[in-house]
C-alpha cells in the first residue's frame, strides 16, 4: 500500500489517540475498582472516627474516674468536664496534658485516637 505521507501520519495518530483512550479507560476502571474494594476500611474508619469529647469520657470511664474526680484533680468544674466529655468545648492545652498525666498517656496520644 502506498499512502501520501499526510495519511499515514493520520493513521498514526489516530492508533496513538485510540491507545490514550484505551490507556485512560484501563486507569478508571482501576481506579474506580480500588475505591470499591475499599468501602469496607472506609466503613471501620467511619464507625471508630471520634471526637475528643469521646476519647475524654472513654479514658476517664476506664480509669474508673468520676467528673467530679477528674474536675476536682485539674482545679476545674465538674460542668466544665461534661461540657468537654460531650464536645460543647474543648480543654485548653494546659488542661489537655493535665488530663492525659491523669489517665496515664500523653497528649499526643489522646490526640491520635481523635479522628
Amino acid at each position: 500500500m502506498n499512502h501520501s505521507p499526510g495519511v499515514t501520519l493520520l493513521i498514526v495518530l489516530v492508533i496513538a489517540v485510540g491507545a490514550v483512550v484505551v490507556y485512560l479507560i484501563y486507569l478508571l476502571i482501576s481506579a474506580l475498582r480500588k475505591y470499591i474494594n475499599s468501602e469496607p476500611m472506609r466503613k471501620e474508619k467511619s464507625e471508630k472516627a471520634k471526637t475528643l469529647g469521646e476519647v475524654l469520657k472513654r479514658h476517664r470511664t476506664e480509669c474508673k474516674m468520676t467528673q467530679e474526680f477528674v474536675a476536682e484533680a485539674l482545679g476545674v468544674s465538674r460542668q466544665a468536664v461534661s461540657k468537654w466529655e460531650s464536645g460543647l468545648s474543648d480543654p485548653s492545652t494546659t488542661n489537655l496534658m493535665a488530663l492525659a498525666k491523669l489517665f496515664g498517656t500523653t497528649a499526643e496520644e489522646l490526640l491520635k485516637e481523635v479522628q
